[in-house]
């Protein structure tokens, strides 16, 4: 079995090669090639703390894979990270076990290649200021996923702790993003500014008026995933043009700011206006007009990060990177 490390996945697979393997996975699927049982949810309610199991498998690849994640959010206090995942890749054929990797990175990347596919088919194609809202670990990667598809003037980060904003805009400087950034702690400005919005927060309560967004704005709504969640409010749900999810199935169970609103009575999930893989090989449209606002919602899927891991494990087969090890 090959075991990769979250530093040699970072030293061979880059954010353009998770959005062509993504988008990939999301015409296979599109295809009834995707198998992608709902995954089991372990609540923690004394560490309000959660582990998640996802199987899947690809039918046309051939390989399945299991990834488990845990997210504690109290760990930073003791000097761990929120969260840890590894993940198990099988080949499909005769039932072997070929890869064991590090999936807390790998979740990471593909949910920053999701929102910058959304993006791609869902914002203006002008868009230039991009305000992040939250700038924990998964930020980093919505960031470059945005940053993949379109060019971006200006970003603007709210964390209601500055200095950690700072910090977050001093590691893209130091990764390579050559753009300003601005520290916002009015989050109504920050939002008025925004052509784009990435939210990467795990709030249980909206982190935004939908009020102050503007006309032909696009939101990245990633942060929330289970049903007490709800880092968009319903204003915003209400006056999206044109709602758009990674997977209705899961949506449908975990996105909590949507379910709120269904549940209400005000909007349905019929109103959904499509699944990312329908806009990716065009059996819907994308933005249309300039003026509509656009909202991405994403709560992930195992057969997201078996895409991912089947292009980490091929480059480390191509190069000879990560450790062979007999279990």
């Amino acid at each position: 079995m090959l075991v990769v490390n979250e530093n040699q996945i970072k030293l061979l697979y880059k954010m353009t090669d998770a959005i062509a393997d993504i988008k990939g996975i999301l015409e296979a699927k599109e295809a009834g090639k995707i198998d992608n049982p709902q995954r089991t949810v372990l609540d923690f309610p004394q560490h309000s703390a959660s582990a998640l199991y996802m199987p899947s498998a690809d039918l046309v690849s051939e390989v399945s894979a299991v990834k488990v994640v845990t997210i504690f959010p109290g760990n930073p206090a003791h000097g761990k990270p929120t969260t840890q995942g590894v993940l198990l890749l099988s080949d499909a054929t005769n039932g072997e076990h070929v890869a064991m990797m590090n999936a807390s990175y790998l979740t990471r990347l593909r949910t920053g290649a999701l929102s910058g596919i959304a993006t791609d088919v869902l914002s203006k194609k002008d868009s230039r200021v991009l305000t992040v809202i939250g700038t924990g670990a998964m930020a980093f990667e919505q960031v470059l996923g945005v940053l993949a598809v379109r060019t971006i003037e200006k970003i603007i980060l709210v964390n209601r702790t500055p200095q950690k904003a700072k910090e977050f805009g001093d590691k893209l400087h130091a990764f390579g993003v050559d753009l300003p950034f601005q520290i916002e702690l009015d989050v109504a400005k920050a939002i008025k500014q925004a052509d784009i919005i990435c939210c990467a927060t795990r709030s249980s309560e909206p982190v935004f008026d939908g009020n102050d967004v503007k006309p032909g704005t696009h939101i990245n709504g990633v942060g929330s995933y289970l049903p007490h969640m709800r880092e968009v409010d319903e204003t915003t749900v209400l006056n999206a043009d044109k709602i758009v999810v990674d997977d209705l199935a899961g949506v449908k169970h975990e996105a909590g700011e949507l379910m709120h609103v269904a549940d209400s009575g005000k909007w349905s999930f019929d109103d959904v206006h499509a699944q990312l893989g329908e806009l990716v090989v065009g059996k819907k449209e994308g933005r249309q007009t300039q003026e509509e606002i656009t909202f991405f919602k994403c709560v992930g899927a195992a057969y997201f990060d078996l895409a991912v891991a089947k292009g980490v494990y091929a480059k480390a087969k191509e190069v000879g990177e990560g450790i062979v090890v007999e279990v």
